[in-house]
Parts: C-alpha cells; sequence; structure tokens
C-alpha cells in the first residue's frame, strides 16, 4: 500500500482514478473544492482544501507522501495565460516540484500532460514522444512548460516523473460517429486506471520519461509502443470499436 498525493483530485480523471486507487492505497485528495455529493468518492481518504498555486498551501502537504499524481490544472483548450493558465498550469506545478525537491518520502510524481502539447500536428500523423513538440492552444504550450519542468528537475535533483500525454478521456462515453480523430486520441476509463498502476509500478532507465495515453484504438493519433516496451502498458479498449465500427472483443 502506497501513500499517494493526488492533486485536482475531484475532476474527470481524478474522480476515476481515486475510485480505482483508493482499494489498494492510501490516498490524500487535495483540490480547490470539495462538494456534498464528493462524499461517497472521498470515503476512506484523507481530503485538503487548498489552493495550490498559493506556495504556503503546500507547508508539510508533502510530509510521509510516496507518489503524487498530479491532475491540478486548467484543462480547456480556450484557456487563456492571465485568467486561469497562469496560477493553474504555471505557478502550480512549480510549487510542486519545488516542494518535492525537498521531501525525502517523494518517490515519484506522476503528471497529466496532454495530447495538446503535440496537437498542430497533421491528423493523419501518429505521433511519438520523441517528436519535437507542436502545440496547437496556449493549453499545450503549458503542458510542454510541464514536460520540461518535470525534466529539469528529474536530471538536476533526481526527483523521478513519467508524464502521460492524455488523448480524448471521456469517462467511456462512445465517441461521436461524425469525429473520428475522437476515437484515434480515446483513452477509456480502464486503460486510464491500468496505465497508472504502470506508471506506479515501473522501474525507470532514467529519472524522466513521458509515455502517450491513449486506448488500443484500431488507428491511435499516439504512438503507445514506447509506453507497452518501458512500462508494460497493454490497454484494452479501441475508440472505434467501443462505437461499431469494429466488432468488441
Amino acid at each position: 500500500m502506497a501513500k499517494i498525493l493526488i492533486t485536482g483530485a475531484v475532476g474527470r480523471i481524478g474522480r476515476v482514478l481515486t475510485t480505482h486507487l483508493k482499494k489498494e492505497h492510501q490516498l490524500t485528495l487535495v483540490d480547490i473544492a470539495f462538494s456534498d455529493p464528493d462524499k461517497e468518492l472521498v470515503k476512506g481518504t484523507v481530503t485538503k482544501k487548498l489552493d495550490l498555486s498559493v506556495l504556503e498551501n503546500w507547508k508539510d502537504l508533502l510530509n510521509g507522501i510516496e507518489y503524487v499524481i498530479h491532475l491540478a490544472g486548467d484543462p480547456s483548450p480556450d484557456a487563456k495565460f492571465y485568467d486561469s493558465l497562469l496560477d493553474l498550469n504555471y505557478k502550480i506545478p512549480h510549487n510542486l516540484y519545488l516542494e518535492a525537491s525537498k521531501n525525502n518520502s517523494i518517490k515519484r510524481i506522476i503528471f497529466a500532460s496532454s495530447i495538446h502539447a503535440v496537437d498542430a500536428y497533421p491528423q493523419n500523423v501518429q505521433v511519438a514522444t520523441t517528436d519535437p513538440v507542436r502545440p496547437a492552444d496556449l493549453y499545450g504550450v503549458s503542458k510542454v512548460y510541464l514536460e520540461g519542468l518535470a525534466s529539469h528537475y528529474a536530471f538536476t535533483t533526481g526527483l523521478e516523473s513519467i508524464g502521460i500525454r492524455i488523448g480524448a478521456f471521456r469517462d467511456d462515453d462512445i465517441p461521436a460517429k461524425d469525429d473520428p480523430g475522437a476515437m484515434s486520441d480515446y483513452l477509456s476509463s480502464r486503460d486510464m486506471c491500468h496505465l497508472v498502476d504502470c506508471c506506479l509500478r515501473a522501474t525507470l532507465k532514467q529519472p524522466f520519461l513521458l509515455v502517450n495515453g491513449v486506448s488500443n484504438n484500431t488507428f491511435p493519433r499516439l504512438d503507445i509502443d514506447q509506453a507497452r516496451v518501458d512500462i508494460g502498458y497493454q490497454p484494452k479498449d479501441d475508440g472505434f470499436k467501443m462505437y461499431g465500427y469494429f466488432k468488441q472483443d
């Protein structure tokens, strides 16, 4: 049983991971707001309502924590720098890595990057993590910053990180028939949970690793072969089969 802190814990991905991980791990959930409907979700966990863009709010937060799953941030491709990105997508990661680098209990940070870091490539191009970044919007630029920040701390302080370039996480909603791009980007809840389990268990050859996070889609937008090899990722779902284009196993 690992001691895991999840930032942005009541977001869409945070809710799915919390439900999955609390069965076997000791969770500390951090978010700027928890509501009454969250009571069943947070049962059996420690919750902390904090604005993580404020550096002082990190005091003692990471004590005893072994793994951080960083999900907090503004996920909108339309997000503006001064409206939300500066605080949520720049200050929070900065504070996280600054404090984690001082804490001896932290073994690894697993963070949510995004397909938006490379989404300016043409749709018919399958993108690998070794391809140059090509963000499609300022949100994607903020994820490139997060990847660079994690790499900086990994290779200068030894603080391990795995970044996941998440595709289209849809809480298992069926992709729209008229949007084949959503099928190629698709990441199911089941595969997301499996991918995070792989990130928690993996032995890294280098202190920083970036992997692509999509399901086993027939025509995947992102190359997941590296994730298969480096961390044992074996996704089961397929965005095209989910809609019925092909028979689902």
